[in-house]
């Protein structure tokens, strides 16, 4: 999952990179309200964290500008602020989670998967469809209750299929999940990443699964109700040629 964050605080935001990162979460980190605002109209994100004073603006009017445009992503403010009075301002400008400074990073982390969760419509961390399951927090994936051995790139795609179960995914949108417009390799890629997890998947009994739909991308499919979507169910592409002004790997 891709998570944004806003905030001058190197520190804090270095500790909480390091403890994503080691959950496979993509990070990206501006420090201002405009660059937040500028990422927003190149990706999708699965979160926004933000602290409230952000030297060009406002945190809560960041988070009433994304709502007014229609932006969906969960707001997660991370702020030493304490009042009663600050934390209600921000839940009314449109933030879901509101955490203090300093706080602990395995609650931080246990937050960030509800938040995550929720904006699937998920309710506990496994995902299943048919003989496959995957679990978010542990990052175990099995079909028929055999364990699968996957490379990082490989869980990554499972999990996007999953989280987008019945939506046709194109290869720009894999490309964007996986390297986030960095160092980018050729699409083909993409192709040599679902044939070996095709195979992954087949050898228990999971042959099935990931459908290509010709001309548009990859889609995953109960087999036993698969049926190709119409036009409408094609998640919505990520756009190309935007840059990223700092990411940092955990």
């Amino acid at each position: 999952m891709r998570i944004l964050i806003a905030d001058s605080d190197s520190v804090t935001v270095g500790h909480l990179v390091k403890v994503l990162g080691k959950s496979s979460y993509a990070v990206d980190h501006v420090k201002t309200a405009d660059e937040a605002l500028n990422m927003f109209k190149h990706y999708d994100y699965d979160l926004f964290i933000t602290e409230l004073n952000l030297s060009d603006l406002p945190g809560e009017e960041l988070i009433r500008q994304l709502r007014r445009s229609r932006i969906s992503t969960p707001v997660m403010v991370l702020s030493a602020r304490t009042e009663s009075q600050v934390k209600v301002a921000a839940f009314s400008a449109g933030a879901d989670d509101y955490v203090t400074k300093p706080f602990d990073m395995s609650e931080a982390q246990a937050r960030i998967q509800a938040l995550t969760r929720r904006a699937y419509g998920i309710s506990e961390p496994r995902l299943r469809v048919g003989p496959l399951e995957l679990d978010l927090e542990s990052r175990m994936v099995s079909v028929n209750g055999h364990f699968l051995h996957l490379t990082s790139k490989e869980y990554s795609i499972l999990e996007l299929l999953l989280l987008r179960k019945g939506a046709v995914l194109t290869k720009d949108m894999f490309l964007n999940h996986l390297y986030g417009g960095i160092d980018e390799p050729e699409m083909k890629i993409i192709d040599v990443f679902i044939c070996k997890l095709r195979r992954k998947l087949q050898r228990f009994g999971a042959e099935h699964m990931i459908t290509t739909v010709w001309g548009r991308g990859y889609i995953l499919q109960d087999p036993a109700a698969a049926s190709i979507p119409n036009s409408h169910s094609v998640a919505q592409p990520f756009p190309e040629g935007a840059s990223v002004p700092m990411r940092q790997a955990g």
